[in-house]
């Protein structure tokens, strides 16, 4: 069965990545433990955490277009690793 194809128009597609991004962001914020706690209970388990929803949130934005994918899987090809102590 083939799959079915899927057009967003390119401003929706960045307005959704936006999106995903600034929930990704509010996920990290000042009310991590709470917002922790409360998913963890709406999800009913210890397999599917916060962080897990990030990562998942960072591929649909990489997925959508909207950034190179440094937040999903870190550095950027040909990116020069910075020195700390430099």
């Amino acid at each position: 069965m083939p799959n079915p194809e899927v057009r967003l128009e390119l401003i929706d597609a960045a307005e959704l990545a936006e999106t995903l991004g600034f929930i990704s962001q509010w996920l990290t914020g000042t009310d991590h433990v709470q917002l922790a706690d409360s998913f963890r209970r709406f999800v009913g388990t210890d397999g599917y955490d916060l962080t897990t929803l990030r990562t998942d949130l960072a591929r649909f934005t990489f997925l959508l277009g909207h950034d190179d994918g440094e937040q999903l899987f870190g550095h950027t090809e040909g990116e020069q690793l910075q020195d700390p102590e430099a």
